[in-house]
């Protein structure tokens, strides 16, 4: 899928929020409370995990499991941004101490760490998207870290369709930050539009996900008259066009 087509589709199904308003309201006070608002992404996972064979957000249901699926997110993504978050720790604090200890070069120090750390957490997010895509598409916390599959994926959809993708997911991320900034209204704003925004990254990293995997449809076995997916041996309905385990297509 091209990416007008892309992020078309994953506007169109994000609206789709706003028909429920009370579901709506529901994510925007979970996303204020801290630990709670792990439901609020188990809510993107489930989102990722639907995508694309569903055409509306899901219903916000199995509070337990979203809340366990979120804290799944929180825990890779720690483990990948771990480094850089201890390069910019590490730099803010030369910072602070070169500003008032007489210490040469101490400043200069901890702004080139906190740079560095900048840097180097954008280059780990460009995989840490598919990462974390990929374990909700499977629900298991180790396939986050499956970087031969990541890697497959995103050379699949080809390096610069990726971050071109990326690119553009991160400016309108810094478009809808910049609300917040909004006289009077903003903040209010930016608490609509943080849930609103985190379903259509989803939407769109799914999207994103399966044009990477395997193009042609994996035929699915039959025993017993039960349809199974031939990935990965989820029973099938007879009308499904995708495993509602894995997310992948079948025929």
């Amino acid at each position: 899928m091209k990416l007008e087509d892309n992020l078309r589709d994953s506007y169109n199904y994000t609206i789709k929020l706003f028909k429920d308003i009370g579901r709506l309201i529901i994510l925007i006070i979970l996303n204020i409370i801290p630990i709670v608002n792990f439901i609020v992404s188990g809510y993107f996972a489930r989102v990722v995990r639907e995508s694309p064979r569903s055409d509306a957000p899901p219903p916000l249901e199995n509070y337990g499991e979203l809340w366990i699926n979120g804290a799944k997110i929180f825990v890779a993504m720690l483990v990948y941004m771990i480094v850089p978050i201890g390069l910019m720790a590490a730099g803010a604090v030369s910072s602070v101490l070169g500003a008032f200890m007489p210490l040469r070069g101490l400043g200069v120090l901890g702004t080139i760490m906190t740079v560095a750390g900048i840097i180097l957490a954008f280059i780990i997010l460009i995989i840490a998207i598919m990462a974390i895509t990929h374990m909700a598409k499977t629900g298991k916390l180790g396939d986050a870290f499956d970087f031969n599959r990541i890697l497959s994926v995103i050379k699949n959809v080809g390096w610069s369709n990726y971050i071109l993708w990326v690119i553009v997911i991160f400016v309108i991320g810094l478009v809808l930050t910049g609300i917040s900034y909004i006289p009077y209204v903003g903040w209010i704003l930016a608490l609509i539009i943080s849930p609103v925004f985190m379903v259509f990254v989803g939407r769109s990293a799914s999207i994103v996900y399966e044009s990477g995997t395997t193009q042609a449809p994996v035929a699915p076995t039959t025993v017993a008259g039960v349809r199974y997916c031939g990935y990965c041996g989820n029973p099938l309905g007879p009308e499904d066009k995708f495993c509602g385990k894995c997310g992948r297509p079948v025929k």
